[in-house]
C-alpha cells in the first residue's frame, strides 16, 4: 500500500522494457507530473533517458537515434497527437504506455497509424494520479462541484483516477460512502461499474478480509480546511503553497535568483522527510541543530591539500558538502518566510480564536475575540473571512448568533464579495443540515489544550491542531464500529471482518492535516494499512475556491442580502 513505489516501479518498468540505448521520455502535461513527483531528473538520466519532451511540444527534433518510451493519459487528444506523429515519427523505436485503460477503437486507429511500423510496445500502466507520499495521492484537481451535483468531466477523471489507484496497488474491494452525499454515491457506482466491466484486470488473489474503499464528502468536514497549520509541511502549504513538491519563493523579499523555486520531497530531502510533521517550534529547533551540523562538516577555508588522498577525500566529501549547504539555505530561507508571514499578519491570535471556535468555547467570548480581530489591520482579508465563516459554522444553530455585525466589519475592511457571501454559502455546503451533527463534541472542548514549545524566537506557544473528523471515521472504520446507516456498502455484501487495506477518497480535496492524521492512525495500527486520496490537495485559499467555482458564494448571496437589510433597521 505504497502510492509512490507503485508508480515507480511502473516507470522503471517502461525504461528497463526497452533495453539498453539512448532514451527520450515523451509525455503529456499530466503524466510530467505524476512521474516529476516520484523521480528526479538526475535519477532518470542514470537510466540513459537523456532527453525529456511533450507530446504536444510543436517544436521537437527528428532524433532517430533515440528510442521514444510514451507515457500518456489515454485520451482522444492524445491518442490523435501520438497518431501524428507515427504518420512521421522523430524517433526510431516507440514504446508505448498508457496510464489507463485505452479503448479497442483507440488501439487499431493507433495501429493504422503505424504506417512505418516503428511501434515495438503497446500497455497499460496504471499511474495515473499525484503521489504525493505514499499514504497519500492526489488527482490536482479542482472544480469538482456544480452546486450539489458533480461537474461531469470532473467525475470521469475521479473514476479514472480511482480505478488506477486500485489497479496499482492491485486492490479489487468493497465499497463504502458517505450516505448523505449523492456525488460519493454517484462516484461509488461509476467506480463498481469499472470493476465490473474489467473484472479481468481486477482479478486479485483473495486476502482473508477484502480491501475497502471508502468514498467521502469535503461538505462532512468544512472546518479543517479553513485552519491555519502549525506542522511543518501543513504550514508550507497554508502560507506559501505546494504544488507538486515544488514552493513559489519568488514573492519572498530579497529572495536570490536560485532559491525563487524550491522542492520539498521527503524521497530526496532527509530533513523534511524527519520534520514534516513537526511543530513550527520544533522545526525551529532543529534549524538551528541542522545549521551548527553544517557548520561542523563545513570546509575550512585554508584546508591544505598536501597530498593525492587529500585531495580525493575533498573531491568525494564535497558533493555531499554542497547538498547540504543547499538543504541548510533551503530550509533557513522557508522557515524564515514563515516566521515573517507568522509575525506580518498576526497569526499566532487568528490561529489562537480558529481553535476556540472550532473546539467549543464560549459563545460571548468568541464573538468578542472575532470582533477584535476584525479590527486588527495586521489580519489579512483571507483570515478576516475563515474567522467569521468558523464563527458562522460554530455557532449556526445559536439563539444569540451575530452574524450581522461581523460581516459589516468585513465590509468596512473591504473583504472581496465573494468571500462575505460564502460566509453564508459555507453553511448552505457544509452546515448541520449537510453534517447532520454537532460541529465538535464534548470530549473534543475537555482534551483542548495548549502546547508550549520553546527554542524558536517569535514562537511562544501554539495551540494544539484539532481532530480532523477523518480520524474518528477511521477510529471507528477500525474497530469494526463505523455505522452502516452513515456509511452504506454498495450493492447486497457487508464486510464483518475488519478491514487490513482501507483506501480513503475525499471528493472536494483533502488537506495535510489529515493526510498526517493517516500517516499517525498507520504508525500506531501495525494491523491496518491507510490510503488517502482527494480530488486536490487544499490550504484554506483553494478550498475557498473550490466553493466559488460550485457557486456556493451565489447561494450566500441572497442570504446575505436579508443580513444586511436586518442590521440595517
Amino acid at each position: 500500500m505504497n502510492v509512490v513505489l507503485a508508480v515507480k516501479q511502473y516507470v522503471s518498468k517502461m525504461i528497463e522494457e526497452s533495453g539498453p540505448g539512448m532514451k527520450v521520455l515523451l509525455m503529456d502535461k499530466e503524466t510530467t507530473s505524476i512521474v516529476s513527483m516520484v523521480y528526479t531528473q538526475s535519477e532518470i538520466l542514470q537510466k540513459e533517458v537523456y532527453l525529456f519532451e511533450r507530446i504536444d511540444s510543436a517544436n521537437r527534433e527528428t532524433m532517430k537515434h533515440l528510442k521514444a518510451i510514451c507515457f500518456l493519459r489515454p485520451t482522444r487528444i492524445n491518442v490523435e497527437l501520438l497518431m501524428r506523429e507515427l504518420r512521421r515519427p522523430k524517433y526510431g523505436q516507440f514504446f508505448i504506455y498508457f496510464s489507463n485503460v485505452i479503448s479497442k477503437t483507440d488501439v487499431r486507429d493507433l495501429a493504422e497509424a503505424d504506417e512505418h511500423e516503428v511501434v515495438s510496445e503497446v500497455q497499460e500502466f496504471y499511474g495515473d494520479f499525484i503521489a504525493v507520499s505514499p499514504h497519500v495521492f492526489s488527482f490536482n484537481l479542482t472544480g469538482c462541484y456544480e452546486g450539489w451535483n458533480w461537474n461531469f468531466p470532473a467525475l470521469s477523471r475521479c473514476t479514472e483516477g480511482l480505478t488506477a489507484v486500485l489497479l496499482s496497488l492491485k486492490k479489487c474491494p468493497m465499497i463504502r460512502y458517505q450516505v448523505s452525499s449523492d456525488m460519493a454515491k454517484r462516484l461509488a457506482s461509476s467506480v463498481k461499474h469499472v470493476i465490473t466491466r474489467e473484472y479481468e484486470l481486477f482479478d486479485f488473489r483473495r486476502t482473508e478480509a477484502p480491501p475497502l474503499l471508502l468514498i467521502l464528502e469535503r461538505s462532512s468536514d468544512p472546518v479543517t480546511p479553513l485552519l491555519n497549520q502549525w506542522t511543518y509541511q501543513a504550514m508550507v502549504h497554508e502560507l506559501l503553497g505546494i504544488y507538486n513538491n515544488r514552493i513559489d519563493l519568488s514573492r519572498v523579499p530579497g529572495i536570490s535568483r536560485d532559491l525563487r523555486e524550491v522542492v520539498l520531497s521527503a524521497d530526496n530531502d532527509p530533513f523534511y522527510a524527519n520534520n514534516m510533521y513537526l511543530n513550527f517550534g520544533e522545526i525551529g529547533c532543529n534549524i538551528k541543530n541542522l545549521m551548527e551540523d553544517f557548520q561542523k562538516k563545513k570546509p575550512k577555508r585554508q584546508q591544505k591539500l598536501e597530498s593525492i588522498s587529500d585531495m580525493k577525500a575533498f573531491v568525494e566529501n564535497y558533493p555531499q558538502f554542497k547538498k547540504m549547504s543547499g538543504a541548510v539555505t533551503k530550509h533557513v530561507t522557508v522557515v524564515g518566510e514563515l516566521s515573517r508571514l507568522v509575525a506580518e499578519r498576526n497569526l499566532m491570535a487568528v490561529s489562537e480564536v480558529e481553535q476556540e471556535l472550532a473546539c467549543q468555547s464560549s459563545h460571548s467570548r468568541a464573538l468578542q475575540n472575532v470582533k477584535r480581530l476584525l479590527e486588527d489591520p495586521r489580519v489579512t482579508g483571507l483570515d478576516a473571512a475563515r474567522l467569521v465563516m468558523l464563527y458562522a459554522l460554530r455557532y449556526e444553530k445559536h439563539q444569540e448568533k451575530r452574524l450581522a455585525p461581523l460581516l459589516e466589519a468585513m465590509a468596512q475592511r473591504h473583504v472581496p464579495d465573494t468571500h462575505r457571501q460564502l460566509v453564508s454559502g459555507i453553511v448552505e455546503f457544509g452546515g448541520v443540515k449537510v453534517r447532520g451533527d454537532d460541529l465538535v463534541t464534548p470530549k473534543d472542548a475537555v482534551e483542548f489544550t495548549k502546547q508550549f514549545f520553546k527554542g524558536f524566537k517569535g514562537v511562544e506557544n501554539v495551540y494544539t491542531q484539532h481532530q480532523p473528523r477523518l480520524h474518528d471515521t477511521l477510529e471507528q472504520l477500525m474497530k469494526g464500529k463505523l455505522r452502516t446507516s452513515e456509511y452504506p456498502f454498495l450493492g447486497h455484501t457487508v464486510l464483518r471482518d475488519r478491514p487490513q487495506d482501507v483506501v480513503v477518497f475525499v471528493i472536494g480535496g483533502v488537506t495535510y492535516e489529515e493526510a498526517q492524521t493517516v500517516y499517525t492512525l498507520n504508525r500506531t495500527n501495525p494491523g491496518t494499512r491507510v490510503v488517502l486520496g482527494g480530488s486536490t490537495l487544499h490550504n484554506a485559499h483553494s478550498f475557498l475556491e473550490e466553493l466559488v467555482s460550485g457557486g456556493f458564494h451565489k447561494r450566500g448571496r441572497d442570504k446575505l442580502e436579508d443580513v444586511g437589510r436586518s442590521a440595517r433597521r
